[in-house]
């Protein structure tokens, strides 16, 4: 029988232009901690494998590995952006002033990409390499672990612009650093907390010697003075000091406690705890390792979902610092 606009026929009208119109929406994927599940199931214990050897060989490495993830995160996206090396067209991020002789890791990344693409070519981004191998350098040294969201996909292209303007500074205000992790979605609270993982980790004497000679009310003296020993006021720049004196290759909360007994060895460090309003966050993971543990784990989950790469966008890079 002809439809001649019944109410029956309305609503079936109306429906399949809903339907006809959601069909052409692009495809949004959701990440998904089983996203590899089918695809490549060994993909998550062979980054393990290779992160375990990585930081059982320097250290130093697990600090490195969760500065790259946020790095990479913060320009962006979590893309993988930071990865890719300059080209004739392209001027990527590895040299951006926050990165520049600081941010490292990238041969790690590489080694574990390479053993993934071993067993499951073409399937895994580098993108999620690198926010996999966050979470299992936090685990490494005694840190939380969570459940890290995948499918990620990488990026076509970098900015060194972009990294300028969006990776905070060693010398950032307070102000600065709540702004700049407010626009990425993250609170006062979680910029607190991922601060935190300057409890492991190293820091060149360039960033802290502006802080150690300065004489200023917020850092103690002692302190100060045993930094200006391989601290020079006129040379070694490259000089490393750690960035938490008391247990430096331990992921714990001595970090705050160091801040509020005047010890942050950068000024973004102390500004967390100078009078400010982030003082009674840092007082309270100084008091419980546990809460600042578990407030890590959260807000690592939620910088992994900045902007991330889905469906068919990006590409799956063969290797990490090239296009495909």
């Amino acid at each position: 029988m002809a439809c001649h606009l019944s109410s029956t026929c309305l609503v079936f009208s109306i429906l399949l232009l809903l339907l006809l119109s959601f069909s052409s929406l692009p495809c949004q994927a959701q990440l998904s901690s089983n996203f590899y599940d089918d695809t490549c199931p060994n993909a998550l214990s062979t980054i393990r494998s290779a992160i375990r050897k990585a930081v059982s060989r320097e250290r130093r490495m697990a600090a490195s590995l969760i500065r790259l993830h946020f790095h990479d995160c913060f320009v962006q996206g979590c893309d993988g952006s930071i990865l890719l090396d300059d080209t004739p067209s392209m001027t990527g991020e590895k040299f951006a002033r926050n990165n520049n002789q600081s941010v490292r890791g990238f041969q790690v990344i590489d080694d574990a990409k390479a053993q993934v693409e071993s067993i499951c070519p073409g399937i895994v981004s580098c993108a999620d390499i690198v926010a996999v191998a966050a979470r299992d350098a936090s685990v490494a040294v005694g840190g939380p672990s969570w459940r890290v969201k995948l499918g990620r996909r990488d990026s076509t292209s970098a900015s060194r612009s972009l990294a300028n303007a969006n990776l905070p500074s060693f010398t950032d205000s307070l102000e600065s650093l709540i702004s700049l992790f407010d626009r990425k979605g993250l609170s006062a609270r979680d910029m607190v907390v991922l601060s935190g993982s300057h409890t492991i980790g190293q820091a060149r004497c360039l960033t802290f010697r502006g802080r150690i000679y300065n004489n200023a009310s917020d850092i103690d003296a002692g302190f100060a003075s045993t930094r200006r020993r391989k601290c020079p006021a006129n040379n070694g720049d490259g000089n490393l000091a750690p960035l938490d004196l008391v247990t430096p290759n331990s992921f714990d909360n001595n970090y705050f406690k160091n801040l509020i007994q005047k010890k942050g060895l950068l000024q973004s460090d102390q500004v967390l705890f100078r009078g400010g309003s982030t003082d009674r966050i840092v007082n309270d993971y100084s008091r419980s390792s546990s809460v600042f543990s578990s407030d890590f784990a959260s807000a690592m989950v939620k910088m992994g979902d900045i902007d991330p790469l889905t469906g068919s966008q990006g590409e799956i890079r063969r290797l990490c610092n090239v296009l495909r």
